[in-house]
């Protein structure tokens, strides 16, 4: 199970840096005035939706910009934890893991969702979206495949004792 988990580590790792750097620089875009970013990431943008046909960071409907704001409050900054985590090997990193993966995972069942109903969305364009669903349910499995390997049992003399008062 330990190379399954370090395999799993390194994919989700990368997925964080992703979310580390496009979150502020490019999906703000959707939400904050362009005027708080410089031209070429503005005509980035641009080019994306144009190039895959990206209505939905074209058009900016409500639920998308709700969706970013969620990114940039709580998915981004539970993905700068999961990196230190990862790095560092804190023991937390399960928990937070689960947390961030349930979240991208409504977030992109959102998305996926407008885009799939919407009749809109060029097979391309969807395949741009499909991977950070996968990525999502991976955390959601590495938090989960995590937890559960952990004794449920207390190992401690105080615990130990406690379990036995109650019995």
């Amino acid at each position: 199970m330990g190379v399954v988990t370090k395999l799993a580590d390194a994919f989700l790792f990368v997925f964080f840096l992703l979310t580390a750097v496009l979150a502020p620089l490019f999906d703000a875009q959707s939400c904050l005035p362009e005027t708080f970013f410089p031209k070429s990431l503005v005509d980035l943008k641009d080019w994306y939706s144009v190039e895959y046909g990206d209505y939905i960071v074209a058009e900016k409907p409500g639920f998308f910009v709700g969706l970013i704001w969620l990114e940039l409050l709580f998915q981004w900054p539970l993905s700068l934890l999961n990196l230190y985590a990862v790095v560092t090997g804190a023991a937390w990193f399960p928990t937070t893991c689960l947390i961030y993966g349930a979240s991208v995972l409504g977030s992109m069942a959102a998305i996926i969702g407008e885009l799939v109903t919407s009749g809109r969305a060029s097979e391309t364009l969807l395949m741009v979206y499909y991977p950070f669903l996968g990525l999502a349910v991976l955390a959601i499995l590495r938090g989960l495949l995590s937890r559960s390997s952990v004794r449920s049992t207390p190992t401690s003399a105080k615990g130990l004792a406690s379990r036995k008062k109650r019995a």
